[in-house]
């Protein structure tokens, strides 16, 4: 959510970008024979919501945006289903200290536009985006870079005192170094995130204008964008990746609810649907039989804090206590069970399965059902100003169900009035979220940018990290977080970000609901449909028949 969201915020029951691995779906043989032939300039459609905003790449952090992005842009690295890293635009990525990193790109590579893809186009890029002049979302995940503070400074209003980040280095035209301003073991993961992608020079002519119609460097070319419509991106013949597209392109289609989309997915105008709603979850596997799908998907759900709210924040902050009882009014076991159909796994911590660093029952007691002593904290806190909170969420996400049974739980618990505040959509609810119109507590979902723990941890919770948009503000756990950053190795850095999560229990900045996995299906049109472990179709690997 980018994350960071930082990176990519979830719009639905699930969602989101990256990865290139195979994590589930069908074997992609079903039916083949049926319905003959493969048609490999085939063109297929699956649903997406409409982007937040335009897209750059340094501001797309919600998973609409992200799955356009995915498709037309590629990074200099990908992940394997181990978690470890795949040379994708880069030759090799090599580091001696996790300080100084060195790159060097495939050559042959080109953009869209034809032009070729050197090292200034990923340096120029970078520091574009991260210039505090173009207000770039993202533009915190190259804090890590040295001279970032004189390109972002911090103080609101301040003007940068460079144009460019020190720490980038262009030593040829396939290769470029990066310096850090500590050591970062894990750097070369985030290299896989949208952000860090290249730019063309046409880019910089009238930007506003490529984020409209994106000139990028990955397997789809940018073809239309009808606003609330649709998206269309078509294969791009000249490249060259290791995952080229098997198929002529790509139809995002607009819905406004998933359960519209699914229904079209029956009738044949649809031919893969990212997540089923509530509504279809007892029913998608009879109906779709041998095409439904069940996959891993590193992701989580949560329930974010306004502490900017005047709830939580005044006539003084928030007792801890408060939103500890709020977490163990909630029967995540019934609620996954009965609402959820069994498609999610309640939550024991702040970082899902299949991520680098999960661990089991990080969150102590906080997450287990308790209506007794969730009461009690409740009260030794001061109890919930008014007595009454509400849960914002975007009603175009398949979430009204769970919000009402989540808001049911609690009160029946705690005697704590609890109401669904719904928006429209999702850029609504991302709205009201960035311009801190929250009122209370609002949905909040995760998917990974990269394998590794520091991803739901320092991305959503670091007081400057992008992804905190609830304005949880907390000065020793930045600290533990720069320390866990700056460990001499992978596997440290991993186990000092456990330590980081297990502190989070006397924090909460958000209430843990449930891991995710993905449900899914699609058409008889199409074959070889996986997910991979951001939740997202591959969509290269989609063949369509004829």
């Amino acid at each position: 959510m980018r994350g960071a969201k930082s990176a990519k915020w979830v719009t639905g029951a699930i969602i989101v970008a990256l990865a290139a691995t195979a994590c589930g779906g069908g074997d992609g043989n079903e039916g083949s024979k049926a319905k003959g032939q493969v048609d490999p300039n085939g063109i297929f459609t699956t649903d997406l919501g409409e982007p937040e905003k335009l897209l750059y790449t340094g501001d797309t952090m919600e998973s609409n945006g992200a799955g356009v992005m995915k498709a037309v842009f590629s990074q200099l690295v990908g992940y394997k289903p181990d978690g470890s890293l795949e040379m994708i635009n880069a030759e090799s990525l090599t580091t001696s200290d996790s300080k100084k990193w060195t790159v060097k790109l495939k050559a042959g590579w080109t953009f869209h536009d034809g032009t070729p893809v050197t090292s200034k186009s990923f340096v120029d890029a970078w520091n574009w985006n991260a210039n505090v002049k173009n207000a770039m979302g993202l533009s915190s995940w190259f804090s890590d870079i040295v001279g970032y503070d004189k390109v972002h400074p911090e103080a609101e209003g301040a003007k940068p005192t460079a144009e460019t980040l020190a720490g980038l280095k262009i030593v040829d035209d396939t290769t470029f170094t990066i310096e850090l301003t500590q050591p970062v073991p894990y750097f070369g993961h985030k290299l896989a995130y949208t952000p860090f992608a290249p730019l063309p020079e046409s880019f910089y002519k009238n930007p506003k204008a490529a984020a409209e119609a994106p000139v990028g460097n990955g397997p789809y070319k940018f073809k239309s964008w009808d606003h609330k419509k649709k998206i269309e991106v078509v294969r791009f013949d000249g490249y060259k990746g290791p995952n080229k597209a098997k198929n002529g392109g790509v139809i995002f289609k607009n819905y406004t609810t998933l359960e519209t989309a699914y229904e079209d997915l029956k009738s044949g105008n649809l031919d893969i649907i990212r997540q089923i709603g509530p509504k279809d979850l007892p029913v998608y596997h009879t109906d779709l039989g041998d095409r439904a799908v069940d996959a891993d998907h590193a992701a989580i759900q949560s329930i974010g804090v306004a502490f900017y709210a005047d709830q939580w924040a005044k006539p003084k902050p928030v007792d801890v206590r408060v939103i500890q009882g709020l977490s163990m009014a909630i029967d995540r076991a019934t609620i996954t069970k009965t609402v959820l159909q069994g498609t999610r796994k309640p939550a024991t911590g702040w970082v899902p399965e299949g991520i680098l660093g999960f661990q089991e029952n990080a969150a102590g007691d906080v997450t287990k059902f308790d209506p007794a002593k969730a009461k009690d904290l409740i009260k030794q806190g001061g109890g919930v100003p008014n007595n009454k909170i509400s849960i914002q969420f975007n009603a175009d996400g398949g979430h009204k169900e769970w919000v009402d049974a989540v808001c049911n739980s609690i009160t029946q618990a705690t005697g704590v009035e609890c109401v669904g505040d719904s928006k429209t959509d999702f850029q609504a609810d991302l709205t009201a979220r960035k311009t801190k119109q929250v009122k209370s507590l609002y949905r909040s979902a995760w998917s990974l940018d990269y394998p590794v723990n520091a991803n739901f941890l320092k991305d959503l919770f670091l007081s400057t990290a992008a992804g905190n948009q609830g304005g949880f503000v907390n000065k020793d756990l930045d600290k533990m977080i720069l320390e866990a950053d700056s460990a001499p190795s992978l596997e440290e850095s991993v186990k000092k970000y456990q330590a980081v999560e297990k502190e989070l229990v006397k924090t909460m900045p958000s209430i843990p609901l449930w891991y995710y996995k993905v449900n899914a299906g699609y058409s008889e049109k199409v074959t070889g449909v996986k997910y991979g472990q951001d939740g997202d179709p591959i969509l290269t690997g989609v063949e369509v028949f004829k």
